[in-house]
C-alpha cells in the first residue's frame, strides 16, 4: 500500500492535474464563445500506449474518462489497472472507458465486456458482432458509427452518404444502442478544410435524425490540435491525448 501511495503522489500526478485543468479551460472558453454550455461536453483523455499506473495517476488527478484505441492493449492494461484499484479501495475511482480505435471482429470479445462506448462502427458484421458479445455479457453497449468526412482512404468509416443505411440496420439490433457519429478530422493547419468535415458531420447526423425519426445527439469529433473547432460546430465529446499525457509511450 505504501508502494502504491507513492505512485498516484508523485510529480506526474500532478502535471496530469494541471494539464487537465487547462484543457478544462480551454473546452469552457469555447463552449462560451460558442454559445454552450461546458457541461455538454465530454473531454476524453486519450490513453493509448499509456501504462495501467499512469491511469491510476490521471484518476487521482481527477480524470475519470479515457479513450483507448487498441483492443490487446486495452485488455491486458484493464486487468492490471482493475488489480491497481482493488488496492486503492474506493469505488469512486471506477473510470468511464470509451474505446475509438479501429477494431477487427475477432477481438471484440477483449473490449465489450469493460468499455462504456463503442465509437468506431463502420459496418453492419462489426455492428452484429458487437451485439453478439454484449448479449454473452449481458450488456446494452452505446456505440457511434465511424463516418469518413475527409474522403481519405487510409481512414477507417463509412462515407456520409452509407450512413443511414447502416444506421437503419443497426438499430434493428437489440444489445447496442445507437447514439450518433464520430469522425477523425485531416491533420491540418487549415481551419477551413477541418470546419467543412466537422460541418458535415454535424450535418450528417441532423439527416440521420430527420429521416429515420431518431433523436441521435453525440458527436465525438476534435483532438488537441482542432478540439476548439469541433466545440464550435457541436461537438459533445472531445478526444485529447498529448496535451493531457504528453508524447505517447510507445514500447
Amino acid at each position: 500500500m505504501a508502494m502504491l501511495q507513492e505512485l498516484i503522489n508523485n510529480e506526474n500526478t500532478k502535471k496530469l492535474s494541471e494539464n487537465f485543468n487547462r484543457i478544462k479551460e480551454k473546452v469552457e472558453l469555447a463552449a462560451q464563445k460558442n454559445g454552450r454550455k461546458s457541461d455538454e461536453i465530454k473531454i476524453l483523455a486519450v490513453s493509448k500506449t499509456q501504462p495501467a499506473e499512469v491511469l491510476l495517476q490521471a484518476l487521482t488527478a481527477g480524470i475519470n474518462i479515457f479513450a483507448e484505441n487498441y483492443a490487446q492493449e486495452f485488455r491486458d492494461k484493464n486487468i492490471l489497472l482493475r488489480e491497481l484499484l482493488e488496492q486503492k479501495q474506493d469505488n469512486s475511482f471506477t473510470p468511464e472507458i470509451h474505446f475509438i480505435g479501429h477494431l477487427q471482429r475477432n477481438k471484440a470479445k477483449y473490449i465489450v465486456p469493460f468499455v462504456d462506448m463503442l465509437h468506431t462502427i463502420d459496418s453492419i458484421r462489426l455492428a452484429q458482432e458487437i451485439d453478439k458479445q454484449a448479449e454473452r455479457n449481458n450488456r446494452k453497449l452505446d456505440v457511434l458509427l465511424q463516418i469518413n468526412t475527409s474522403g481519405e482512404e487510409a481512414k477507417s468509416g463509412i462515407s456520409p452518404k452509407n450512413a443511414e443505411q447502416l444506421a437503419s440496420e443497426i438499430l434493428l439490433l437489440n444489445n447496442i444502442k445507437l447514439k450518433g457519429l464520430m469522425t477523425i478530422g485531416t491533420f491540418s493547419n487549415d481551419e477551413k478544410t477541418i470546419r467543412g468535415e466537422f460541418s458535415l458531420l454535424r450535418n450528417t447526423l441532423e439527416q440521420l435524425n430527420k429521416n429515420l425519426g431518431v433523436n441521435l445527439k453525440e458527436l465525438s469529433m476534435g483532438m488537441t490540435h482542432d478540439f476548439e473547432i469541433a466545440i464550435s460546430e457541436q461537438a459533445t465529446m472531445v478526444r485529447i491525448g498529448t496535451a493531457i499525457f504528453g508524447e505517447r509511450q510507445y514500447q
